[in-house]
């Protein structure tokens, strides 16, 4: 619940009262679990970036190869996104020099371990002929990462999905084989 909160509405678009209204606790019951808001912040942070490092886990035990895995890496955002919720870190991307230093640190490593995970997949694929390579590993994932983060984004404005699937397409044309 809160997680959504924060995906629909940003860090700073929420309070420990609207949680725990949405909860129908009091907010000293959610102080019990959190300290205060940037603990839970920090703790959605960390959970849903455990989460996502599964599913990239997941793609790196069952896609045959690497197209498949970028495939399946757009098929997460496009999974958030028909869900009417937005990246969770991204989201906090957009409010980022407003956050604690903790909640900065921890969007900047999720965004740290994509990057990561993406360059990896890149050169796998460009060192296998299954990718084409138009540029490096670091620059085409900072372009199909960034790419489909303000994707999202724009696709946010009037809730047409159709506009995230065909900017992802785009992205994955540039380096999957003709």
């Amino acid at each position: 619940m809160a997680e959504r909160m924060l995906q629909v509405r940003g860090y700073n678009g929420f309070s420990y009262a609207d949680v725990a209204g949405e909860l129908d606790i009091t907010r000293a019951a959610l102080h019990y679990h959190f300290k205060g808001k940037a603990e839970l912040g920090q703790a959605l942070i960390e959970r849903y970036a455990s989460r996502f490092a599964a599913a990239l886990d997941e793609l790196d035990a069952t896609a045959p190869d690497a197209a498949t895995k970028l495939r399946g890496y757009v098929d997460l955002y496009t999974d958030v996104l028909s869900a009417d919720r937005m990246c969770l870190c991204g989201m906090l991307a957009a409010e980022h020099r407003t956050l604690p230093d903790p909640l900065q640190e921890a969007v900047s490593a999720f965004f740290s371990a994509n990057t990561t995970w993406l360059r990896r997949v890149l050169e796998e694929g460009c060192a296998d002929g299954s990718l084409r390579c138009p540029g490096t590993a670091e620059d085409i994932a900072s372009l199909v990462l960034g790419g489909l983060e303000g994707a999202m984004l724009i696709a946010r404005l009037d809730g047409d999905v159709t506009r995230f699937t065909a900017t992802a397409r785009q992205l994955l044309a540039t380096v999957l084989p003709a």
